[in-house]
């Protein structure tokens, strides 16, 4: 193909030059094909990309097509119950619970449920009236002087910086309609989270931003000063992250603009490494000691860190010097290895941490096994999108729930996969101010209250139809998984499959 245009292109300049000369042919057609030729000459001699080499001209079409494969994916393939991490339906019911509009369903199931991975709920022939009341979970355990009531779904960590000014007021101002709180990520405390009055969890990760000296350690004063903020009613310890956990990050400079540096404590258009672990402890007493002296310097508001599990030696020693120091967090986030996140490599995100329904088993199991479960409360974080969803966290031993993507959805989020690339189509997780005028905080903020209302009432429902009346009342019992068909023909049935009698 290179040969070949070599020469095609070579005879076609030519012959288009002569045509000019003998005036037959106009210039306004002599340039765009002197263009083109040109453009190919170039592909077929510079060295950096082999497709284009080969095939001049025509091989810009690949990259074309690739840079829009995601819209090719989801607008005229995708189905349904496709699409990764959230299917069109579970995107389509967060936008219509958002809406305020109807979320039902017309036809039955889409899913095929005669399979070991089918997930249900056993209901009741007896169930209940649904309670009007949400439920309301109080977090802080004896240490603290401060308690607060959290709700039964919230708002998981996103940055600014990671999201516009426009999804942090948004995600703010529902939550504070909702009366539920917002987590501020690890980037700090932004004047957009301020800004409209919504219940704060200020999250502290490894590079301590908000609250850091200029060589980048724990700034007590610092600290001190924010966590009195009325607004902040609980802090969170960042350990790791499920997308991405034990993996450090690098804010670029030509990202850390003066509006983010003086948010996050730093000097403006330097490049600033976040480590992959905290600076301040390097073991559970260590850690500990931090969660006692953030206490302290919070004057007793809840205190808790977030983590991924990993290694589950480490967890069991964390929970024994629990034991041994006294000190308790009042929350612990679960981090599932299936969690969201703007950016992170691909290896991290695919194969490293443990996925939060055994994560959160193996916390609350070892939590009950140290005596200390009714003295922490637990958060779990990942995936979680729908009523389902929040019953089956619950099930498996959360307190309550946080989520970060249905959230990004309830704000205009399309599921685009741009998030890194600063060109968010939606204007949420972008810092292009073209882009984030599209989003309209007023609108969105409204969204972000009717998705909330709306999915907490009907994980009540699901409660209510499983014949419980509290969240106290969850159990795993109430869980049907496919794989449990064979054992209940075996049980309910006379006959084996094969024909022969049980005894």
């Amino acid at each position: 193909m290179r040969n070949q245009f070599l020469i095609i292109g070579t005879i076609l300049i030519a012959s288009v030059f002569a045509l000019w000369l003998f005036d037959l042919i106009t210039l306004w057609v002599l340039i765009p094909i002197a263009i083109i030729c040109i453009i190919g000459f170039h592909d077929a001699f510079q060295k950096k990309h082999t497709i284009l080499r080969n095939f001049p001209l025509i091989g810009h079409f690949r990259y074309l097509f690739e840079s829009i494969s995601p819209e090719i994916q989801q607008y005229f393939i995708e189905r349904n119950t496709d699409g990764r991490p959230f299917s069109r339906n579970y995107r389509a019911l967060v936008y219509q619970r958002a809406k305020d509009v109807n979320d039902t369903r017309p036809f039955g199931t889409q899913l095929e449920l005669n399979n070991s991975f089918y997930e249900g709920l056993r209901h009741s022939i007896y169930a209940k009236s649904v309670k009007e009341e949400l439920p309301r979970i109080i977090v802080g355990g004896a240490d603290c002087k401060k308690p607060y009531e959290a709700s039964l779904l919230n708002v998981s960590a996103m940055s600014f910086g990671s999201l516009s000014a426009n999804a942090i007021m948004a995600l703010n101002a529902g939550a504070r309609k909702g009366n539920f709180y917002h987590n501020t990520g690890e980037g700090g405390i932004s004047p957009y989270h301020l800004k409209h009055g919504g219940d704060l969890v200020w999250q502290i990760g490894t590079a301590y931003f908000g609250c850091r000296t200029e060589n980048g350690e724990f700034d007590p004063e610092e600290f001190k000063k924010k966590a009195h903020y009325d607004q902040v009613k609980m802090i969170e310890i960042k350990l790791s992250q499920g997308a991405k956990p034990g993996h450090g990050g690098v804010l670029p400079a030509i990202k850390n603009t003066p509006e983010i540096a003086k948010i996050r404590g730093l000097q403006p258009h330097t490049e600033v490494h976040s480590p992959p672990s905290h600076s301040h402890f390097s073991d559970a007493k260590g850690l500990l000691e931090f969660v006692q002296e953030l206490r302290e310097l919070s004057d007793g508001k809840p205190i808790g860190f977030k983590l991924c599990i990993g290694n589950t030696e480490e967890f069991d020693e964390l929970c024994q010097e629990m034991v041994n120091s006294g000190i308790k967090p009042d929350f612990i986030t679960v981090d599932g290895a299936e969690g969201g996140t703007g950016a992170a490599p691909l290896e991290f995100s695919d194969s490293v941490g443990l996925p939060l329904q055994p994560a959160l088993i193996y916390v609350n199991e070892n939590l009950k096994k140290h005596n200390i479960r009714n003295k922490i409360k637990v958060i779990a974080s990942g995936k979680i999108i729908s009523s389902q969803s929040i019953i089956k966290m619950l099930a498996l031993g959360a307190d309550f729930c946080n989520s970060a993507r249905a959230f990004m959805f309830s704000v205009g989020c399309i599921q685009a996969l741009r998030c890194n690339t600063n060109a968010c189509p939606t204007g949420v997780a972008t810092q292009n101010k073209n882009l984030q005028k599209g989003l309209v905080m007023e609108e969105k903020s409204e969204r972000v209250y009717n998705f909330h209302r709306n999915t907490v009432k009907a994980a009540m429902e699901m409660l209510a139809a499983c014949g419980l009346e509290s969240i106290d009342e969850v159990t795993m019992d109430i869980f049907l998984k496919g794989n449990k068909f064979v054992s209940m023909e075996n049980e309910y049935f006379p006959e084996k499959m094969d024909g022969e009698s049980r005894h």
